[in-house]
């Protein structure tokens, strides 16, 4: 089953307008993101899919791969979904965030392994939570998860709730996710999925994984140990680049 990588990117964002296109250490962040996909040995094409011209023409003079979507997506899986009908040959999609330019080969494995074995037909990473602050942030999205390591809700509020223990003591009385937001789809999935109206639980929580799970679509979920160190702000700019010094010895 091939496989491909789609790389959304938009321009226009309210916490970090431009981001695609800032530069850490000498390269852009969406080239960063790119190069790293492209060299994934699970991979078989990558493309970035795009509704800026700046983006676009940035990705071509790096001899990166790109497709122009339409600008009203509402998500980078509708962006995903579009730019895939022009690979009718590869099965497997996967969603790679633009903004996380050090997302590991073994993750991205990870989450196509089960689509690649039939066992799933949508399939994201999960990771422990590791302190309260970061249990109680609701810009970090959490997750239950059931006995066959599928997906049984999505929140940005803490679950499970401990009702019989203090807060101060949760982390040491149960283990919780985080959702780290890589996914894999069958193709034919990802195509139907986005033909759905937006669901109740979606409108409330804003998370757009709650309307496939509204409409009885299974999520197997995969557990990595490896934090992803993301780029949401401009304030984890020097974060990202300290770890690339690190990383580089630049």
């Amino acid at each position: 089953m091939k496989s491909i990588g789609i790389i959304p990117a938009r321009y226009a964002s309210t916490r970090f307008p431009g981001k695609p296109l800032i530069d850490l250490a000498g390269k852009t962040m969406i080239q960063r993101v790119y190069e790293r996909a492209a060299a994934a040995p699970t991979l078989d094409a990558v493309v970035v899919a795009t509704d800026d011209q700046r983006i676009y023409d940035h990705v071509l003079s790096f001899g990166g791969q790109v497709k122009m979507t339409r600008p009203e997506h509402q998500t980078g899986t509708d962006r995903c979904a579009e730019v895939s009908q022009h690979f009718p040959d590869y099965e497997l999609v996967l969603n790679i965030q633009g903004d996380e330019p050090f997302l590991s080969y073994e993750q991205m494995e990870l989450v196509l392994a089960p689509l690649r074995a039939r066992e799933a037909e949508i399939a994201t990473l999960a990771l422990a939570v590791s302190s309260l602050e970061e249990l109680l942030n609701p810009n970090i999205v959490k997750l239950a998860i059931d006995q066959k390591n599928r997906a049984l809700y999505f929140s940005r509020s803490v679950i499970p709730y401990l009702r019989n223990a203090p807060q101060e003591k949760w982390l040491d009385t149960a283990v919780f996710y985080r959702h780290i937001g890589l996914y894999g789809f069958l193709r034919d999935t990802l195509l139907e999925i986005t033909q759905l109206p937006m669901g109740r639980l979606e409108q409330l929580e804003m998370l757009e994984q709650l309307r496939w799970l509204e409409n009885g679509r299974s999520i197997a979920v995969r557990y990595t140990d490896r934090p992803i160190v993301g780029i949401d702000t401009p304030e984890d700019l020097e974060k990202a680049l300290a770890y690339i010094r690190k990383q580089e010895g630049v």
